[in-house]
């Protein structure tokens, strides 16, 4: 552009630049750029976690191998560590505090074999997801992939350990005269259920973790606590048998009691129905649906903060 000046002359002014007066997002989107890990849109995301679906699997598979490749016993630990803290507590609360009032020897021991192995499902679960992120910083920083495959791998670890570990399970409920039925068909929707709801707590932990390491410091309290409150070395029903109907119905819609009487329901024959709470499988399945619906869209709406600062 051009124009006369007073003395005759021609005075020529620059020519504006195309990209002046625009936005950092208005240039973005002129060029086509994009930030660098920035989250995708829900949908995007699942579609991106289906497409890891194989590295999910390896890498739980990975984990679970060399979980305890340095113990002389090697994978036997996986059956070991529960079967061994299910002697401590069957000292403890069967010989000791007599809490297995209202069963008989041969229900209280596969009762509390039972509780012991599903609650530590869902006690693994946690504490591997509580460190899913925190504890693999070199690998979120390193590749770019859907942070959420790292809790969901480590669910699925612990769900593999559980399932070897059911051999055991089921041999202590053999031997105690609980032979398969029918009933032992239950335990697939059962587990189905209970891993839903560990990824989703897992999913939970997972974001909680990566903003605060000292998390998995502050887990093993509480996941003791809950323990104790999940009727996992007694029966609910008949410890608080002279308490308000109201209290042991909120013990026994807790989750982890719920997974748990199912399991034992399906397993032990001389564990009927009457232990079980109202609408227990609309509860157990509401539960799974909620925490890992829930826990999923918590963790992906954190996806691109993990790994940075």
């Amino acid at each position: 552009m051009s124009h006369t000046t007073h003395d005759a002359g021609v005075a020529v002014s620059a020519i504006p630049a195309p990209d002046e007066g625009l936005t950092p997002a208005e240039l973005a989107a002129r060029y086509g750029l994009a930030v660098s890990g920035a989250r995708p849109s829900l949908v995007e995301y699942v579609r991106q976690l289906w497409s890891r679906r194989h590295f999910i699997l390896a890498f739980s598979q990975a984990k679970l191998t060399a979980q305890y490749s340095q113990a002389k016993l090697g994978q036997l630990w996986q059956v070991a560590t529960p079967l061994l803290n299910a002697a401590v507590y069957y000292f403890i609360f069967g010989v000791i505090l007599h809490a297995s009032r209202g069963m008989s020897h041969d229900v209280y021991i596969p009762f509390l074999v039972t509780g012991v192995f599903v609650f530590t499902f869902t006690q693994s679960s946690v504490m591997s997801g509580v460190r899913a992120i925190s504890g693999n910083l070199g690998l979120v920083r390193a590749l770019h992939f859907p942070r959420a495959s790292l809790p969901v791998s480590f669910s699925l670890q612990q769900l593999q350990q559980l399932l070897f570990s059911m051999i055991v399970l089921f041999i202590v409920a053999i031997g105690f005269g609980s032979y398969p039925g029918m009933s032992w068909l239950l335990i697939v929707p059962i587990l189905a259920l209970q891993f839903l709801f560990n990824t989703g707590l897992a999913l939970i932990v997972a974001r909680m973790g990566a903003k605060t390491p000292d998390m998995a410091q502050l887990m093993p309290f509480v996941l003791r606590t809950w323990m104790y409150t999940s009727g996992v070395m007694f029966s609910i029903s008949t410890m608080m048998a002279d308490r308000p109907e109201w209290a042991v119905r909120l013990l026994q819609v807790n989750p982890a009691a719920i997974y748990m009487d199912l399991m034992r329901f399906a397993l032990i024959d001389g564990y009927g129905a009457s232990n079980l709470p109202p609408h227990v499988w609309a509860i157990a399945a509401f539960w799974a649906v909620a925490v890992f619906a829930g826990g999923f869209v918590y963790f992906w709406k954190a996806e691109e903060r993990y790994g940075r600062g």
